[in-house]
């Protein structure tokens, strides 16, 4: 008896290496990039009425995008952080969102 082997059309698969969480399970972030233009007290301030956070936690995400250069605002689904990014946008900040 001949010993199995493959045809050339036939191609062995490896399982896929990666994350188990099917990609639309993933949530979106919303990020917020420093710009020159706002003021650091503005930024502050938008922060406090479009998410709700108390006047330090805003002022820290303000601290962060400006001496880092970004900082995760929001999360949730893909529709909140459309928004989110629509609002912040409205109020002429940077803003950009992707699934994390």
């Amino acid at each position: 008896m001949a010993a199995t082997t493959l045809s050339p059309a036939e191609v062995e698969v490896e399982s896929p290496v990666g994350r188990d969480e099917p990609e639309h399970d993933r949530p979106w972030i919303v990020i917020v990039w420093n710009d020159p233009i706002n003021l650091m007290s503005y930024v502050t301030l938008v922060f406090q009425k479009l998410f709700g956070y108390s006047r330090e936690k805003a002022t820290t995400l303000m601290l962060q995008v400006h001496n880092e250069g970004k900082a995760v605002v929001s999360g949730g689904t893909r529709e909140k952080a459309e928004h989110d990014v629509a609002r912040l946008h409205a109020h002429g900040l940077w803003a950009t969102m992707r699934q994390d």
